[in-house]
């Protein structure tokens, strides 16, 4: 009587997404850590001889949209630059490397170096920096990265994962 049951959960087996095993939450924290002290290191002396610090300063802290814009435009331009090298041959960043992560599509091959700043980063980044909003989503797509598959927001919009290795 068990089988006829219209309303009883699908026996569907779910299968394991092609190779490698899913890198684990802690290892890609660090990773985006070593990411991020690797472009402060660079854009905060970056940012003060292109007179931002001084801006902002004039300001009482606060600097207009065009400016922020500007600045997250070169701040991706000093992300693709320093993470070109890696990302277009193993699909990692630098703390990714260090770490022993990659990206990875969902076939477990690594993505085009288009889609992964194209599609992973770009938008995030360009989404980021919408006034009051931007923080909001960018706290989204972390958060995301507890879900069963942990795949982050931008994961998402790329149809990338990644995995250790």
């Amino acid at each position: 009587m068990e089988d006829q049951n219209p309303y009883r959960t699908p026996d569907a087996v779910v299968a394991e997404i092609a190779d490698g095993e899913l890198a684990d939450r802690g290892t890609r924290l660090g990773a985006a850590i070593i990411d991020g002290l690797i472009m402060l290191a660079i854009l905060v002396p970056l940012m003060f001889v292109g007179g931002y610090w001084r801006a902002a300063l004039e300001n009482g802290g606060q600097v207009g949209f065009g400016t922020t814009l500007m600045w997250a435009l070169v701040g991706f331009g000093v992300f693709a630059a320093v993470q070109f090298v890696p990302l277009n041959a193993t699909g990692q960043t630098w703390g990714k490397k260090f770490l022993k992560i990659r990206i990875v599509d969902m076939a477990g091959n690594k993505p085009t170096i288009g889609r992964i700043l194209g599609m992973r980063y770009f938008p995030v980044q360009l989404v980021g920096n919408i006034p009051f909003i931007g923080p909001l989503l960018g706290i989204v797509n972390v958060l995301l990265i507890f879900r069963a598959d942990r795949r982050c927001g931008h994961d998402l919009i790329a149809g990338t994962r990644v995995v250790r290795g």
